[in-house]
């Protein structure tokens, strides 16, 4: 299953444009009528145990020798569906062709990408809806359940 934006088809990294951070998104369930907006990166940080040969570099040098290092690899972003538990067990029961995913906004970094993931939940009262809505909370703050509907 691919990710649309602006009519277009992404599928590799490369089809986003340069310095691209992460992407907004929005999942419509199509049975349901139902929509999950999200945010997510494009590339994570990930800590890997040092080789023993790269071990060797740091031998006699002054201070404490590393076991690690930070890489970065690419997220799961062709794969994913979002982290709502009732939306992702839908996901694993029904077929692909009951799901649309569209990316909304393209980020070139972090703080930006916070800012428009939240920035549409409360536009679009995503939590004040959830008949409409699969989200539950905003930035793990606002919840569904706090709110006197």
């Amino acid at each position: 299953m691919s990710w649309n934006y602006q009519g277009k088809i992404i599928n590799e990294i490369s089809d986003f444009p340069k310095d691209t951070f992460g992407f907004v998104y929005k999942i419509y369930h199509i049975p349901s009528s139902r929509i999950y907006i999200g945010k997510k990166f494009l590339e994570l940080n990930r800590k890997k145990k040092l080789t023993k040969k790269e071990l060797l570099e740091y031998k006699g040098k002054p201070g404490r020798t590393p076991t690690h290092r930070r890489i970065q690899v690419e997220s799961d972003w062709k794969t994913y569906y979002g982290s709502n538990v009732e939306l992702k067990k839908l996901v694993k029961e029904e077929p692909p062709e009951n799901f649309i995913r569209e990316i909304i906004r393209i980020c070139y970094n972090k703080k930006t990408l916070t800012y428009y993931e939240t920035k549409y939940l409360f536009n679009e009262e995503a939590i004040e809806n959830p008949e409409k809505y699969f989200n539950q909370d905003i930035l793990g703050k606002f919840h569904t359940s706090d709110l006197e509907l």
